[in-house]
């Protein structure tokens, strides 16, 4: 079996910080999402591992290299156009060959990996098995229709109205059988070859397809709030532990890592929170579910329920929370008058002010 992970979107939902990075390695508790989903793939025991990319593709390459830091091979495959996950598996043909194969989203994050999925579909092969989760909003995801059996007998891509609330994970398992339903579709109303339609194709052709309902926590992190709930969920998780140092006037409680090369300076850090190596917390407080990545600078500044990415400045600030903040942003506070706010705002950028 191998894998298709696809690293090729541009990230619009998650502007200005994917003008100038790629969505998937936006870091979730100081770890990049991509990494998430080649670890889980890897201990799947898939190895073969083939990556799509786009116009991000030198970033992507120059963090995942070959893959042998994850204990992988891997293979880039350029798609010039993000042009549907139909199109994905199309562009990766000559690659994928008759192999069955895991195809991952890069910037999704599940709950205990895919171990279980993918020896589930090695004990019953069929043409393929998707993963299916209940949301709120069904209608920003590919919706999934069972029967009374528990059989898929529609698939619908972002619906107005939707037939369920059963929605498609971005993680499924085919047989070679997917690029004869891919080359068979048209594109749909957005211009693109969608992957529910290529999976409707095998259910309208009698081709058996699985399912399975996936009752821990998922997320498609490609929204700002998705972004912060994923960071929330795995900062959870974290077990604790101190590398950095910490003067006498500083403080960590709670599940709080400070990494290998970090300062806190009469500062406190309530966890779930994890500071990144390098950084240096000055008169500052960190709240829950807050994570700081690596060689920042935080002085005299409140903030919680936030990521700040690398080799960022932020001074004098009162408070800052729900917030995603790119790498090398400077934020702080001009003496100077007229007191006023003096911004440089990329294109969709978004910004509350008291």
């Amino acid at each position: 079996m191998k894998a298709l992970v696809l690293s090729g979107g541009a990230g619009t939902r998650l502007r200005p910080i994917t003008h100038t990075s790629a969505k998937q390695l936006v870091p979730v508790a100081n770890k990049p999402i991509l990494e998430f989903g080649l670890e889980a793939i890897r201990d799947a025991g898939v190895t073969d591992v083939g990556i799509i990319v786009g116009e991000t593709q030198d970033e992507i390459r120059a963090h995942v290299g070959d893959g042998s830091q994850f204990d992988i091979d891997v293979t880039y495959i350029h798609q010039p156009e993000p042009l549907g996950l139909a199109h994905a598996v199309l562009t990766a043909a000559d690659y994928l060959a008759d192999d069955d194969f895991v195809m991952y989203l890069g910037d999704n994050l599940i709950a205990g990996g895919i171990t279980d999925f993918v020896e589930q579909f090695r004990r019953e092969p069929s043409a393929a098995q998707i993963l299916l989760a209940r949301v709120r909003d069904p209608e920003r995801f590919g919706v999934a229709e069972l029967d009374d059996a528990g059989h898929v007998v529609r698939l619908v891509e972002k619906p107005k109205e939707p037939v369920s609330d059963l929605a498609l994970v971005g993680v499924y398992l085919f047989s070679s059988r997917i690029l004869d339903a891919s080359r068979s579709i048209e594109p749909s109303g957005r211009g693109e070859l969608e992957i529910t339609d290529a999976i409707q194709w095998l259910i309208d052709a009698g081709d058996p397809v699985q399912s399975t309902i996936v009752t821990g926590w998922w997320k498609d992190t490609g929204k700002l709030y998705d972004m912060l709930e994923a960071n929330r969920i795995v900062l959870d998780s974290l077990e604790p532990r101190v590398s950095g140092s910490l003067d006498a006037d500083s403080e960590v409680q709670g599940r709080v890592v400070v990494e290998e090369g970090a300062e806190l300076i009469n500062s406190h850090v309530r966890g779930p929170a994890i500071i990144g190596k390098n950084t240096r917390l000055e008169n500052t407080f960190v709240g829950p579910y807050t994570s700081i990545y690596h060689s920042c600078e935080i002085s005299d500044t409140e903030i919680e329920h936030s990521i700040v990415l690398e080799e960022t400045v932020i001074r004098d600030i009162s408070r800052i929370e729900d917030s995603l903040i790119g790498k090398q942003v400077t934020v702080g506070r001009e003496p100077r008058k007229p007191r006023a706010y003096r911004l440089m705002l990329g294109d969709h950028s978004r910004i509350g002010l008291a």
